[in-house]
């Protein structure tokens, strides 16, 4: 059994899609960030780094539970134990990372700063006009990139898509015009009708912040 512990994020969604999409039984343990539960001893103890998503698995590796944290390291790991959503062959399979890196690195700390500006900080014009230009420049990335691809590490869906995918979902933060971007709008509907990406969107099951 799996235990996610999770929120209504982007990070913390990418993990409830993937385990959604792997049919993998798992229990949601919902931290709440307004009340600041990632800050609560008990939490800590799973993650010193006050961040969500966690999992908690006890048949890890060799039988042994296992808790970890970072949601890029989570969707590697749960690739990796049902030999699904990461390609088999090395070349692939470092092309996949790449692009989950990309959301790592760029999406996710991006993307970030720019919903924290336009939600609570809209009045500070040169950090918001920062992280929307850095925004804008990464969706021509994606743009491109799918213009010759049907997913972001090319034919197959994987834990890039599902990376991405809930970063791209706010899209109404990012002061974007889905006519300069056909590529990404078209991926952004595929993956959006899978199944099991709005049931993992739909989790933990409480109203989704403004």
């Amino acid at each position: 059994m799996i235990k996610l512990h999770t929120w209504t994020t982007p990070n913390g969604r990418k993990v409830s899609i993937a385990l959604e999409e792997l049919g993998l039984e798992y229990e949601v343990v919902p931290v709440d960030l307004s009340k600041d539960e990632q800050l609560s001893p008990a939490f800590l103890q799973l993650n010193p780094n006050n961040k969500i998503p966690v999992i908690e698995d006890s048949q890890g590796p060799g039988g042994r539970p296992l808790v970890l944290f970072e949601s890029g390291a989570i969707l590697i790991y749960l690739a990796e134990k049902t030999g699904k959503l990461l390609p088999a062959s090395a070349q692939d399979r470092y092309l996949a990372l790449q692009w989950l890196m990309f959301q790592m690195g760029g999406v996710g700390p991006m993307f970030g700063q720019t919903h924290h500006f336009r939600r609570f900080a809209s009045g500070e014009a040169y950090p918001l006009k920062r992280f929307s230009n850095e925004t804008h420049r990464l969706y021509r990335v994606l743009e491109g990139q799918l213009r010759t691809h049907r997913y972001l590490a090319g034919s197959e869906y994987g834990i890039a898509d599902i990376a991405i995918y809930p970063w791209v979902d706010r899209f109404e933060l990012h002061d974007i015009s889905w006519d300069s971007l056909p590529s990404v709008k078209r991926w952004f509907d595929e993956v959006g009708a899978r199944p099991a990406v709005q049931r993992g969107m739909s989790i933990p099951h409480t109203r989704r912040p403004a």
